[in-house]
């Protein structure tokens, strides 16, 4: 395999629903299981990419376009000697709502070649500053193929594992993402033994309760980053003991240091 290469672009357009876009190449780089707040439409140009979400492997050929539901752990990595080149849309729920979440889980990956075009389509009006419009209206005939697809889908699904302690806590993380919480604090807070705790967080979501915190706080690190804050600004401003402990988050879910990931921006 050729030595590890790392390209990355990212930015934070002005169309309503896109939280970022990221566009990225990788040789070795794997990421570890984490989540994000946000829809992933993924699109894969050259390369592939396996995939865990919610325990099931999956891939990504050329010709498919994956659709990650938010706050579901995934990971990544090269499927291919040569890595991977991807563009990702983060989308909110603004544009796909959480009714689709099951569905999407069923299946992430779509083999559709409109939708493969559009996507395409979209990310070229979103590089061009001006296009904005044109952005907006490729988005809606993308959002509504892929509501179309998942629609179909809605009704066989099962419901998620969702235990309610598992969700007392992850409500409890969300609402302390920059403060934090210490695993004695929220098993107080709730009544549970710290261990039970523990397990109920990975057995209903997959991921322990200390890599979903982390993956919520970089991924308000990378806002934060592409609306022109420096590193030092965005670690406590997310939680993070200091620039150095955002570092080594960071370069582990995103694959590049915050400094780079902030010079790489339009």
């Amino acid at each position: 395999m050729a030595a590890d290469q790392q390209e990355v672009t990212a930015w934070r357009p002005r169309v309503p629903g896109v939280v970022e876009v990221f566009h990225a190449h990788f040789t070795e780089y794997a990421y570890p299981m984490h989540v994000h707040d946000a829809w992933t439409l993924l699109i894969v140009d050259d390369g592939a990419v396996r995939y865990d979400l919610d325990r099931h492997e999956h891939g990504t050929p050329h010709d498919t376009v994956s659709l990650l539901p938010p706050h579901v752990p995934h990971n990544g990595s090269p499927a291919t000697p040569d890595g991977f080149r991807k563009r990702v849309v983060y989308l909110d729920s603004s544009r796909l709502g959480d009714e689709f979440i099951g569905p999407a889980v069923d299946g992430p990956d779509l083999r559709d070649p409109v939708l493969r075009l559009r996507v395409g389509q979209l990310h070229s009006a979103l590089a061009r500053p001006g296009d904005e419009l044109e952005a907006e209206s490729r988005l809606v005939l993308v959002g509504e193929r892929l509501r179309d697809h998942l629609r179909r889908r809605a009704e066989p699904v099962a419901p998620r594992r969702d235990p309610v302690l598992g969700r007392r806590l992850r409500e409890l993380l969300d609402a302390r993402v920059v403060d934090g919480i210490s695993l004695e604090e929220a098993a107080r807070l709730m009544h549970a033994h710290p261990a039970h705790l523990v397990r109920a967080f990975s057995g209903a979501y997959g991921i322990a309760p200390h890599q979903y915190l982390m993956s919520r706080r970089v991924g308000r690190a990378r806002r934060l980053l592409l609306d022109g804050l420096a590193p030092g600004e965005v670690a406590p401003a997310t939680g993070f003991y200091d620039q150095a402990h955002l570092t080594r988050h960071f370069k582990k879910l995103v694959g590049v240091t915050p400094g780079r990931y902030r010079s790489s921006a339009r």
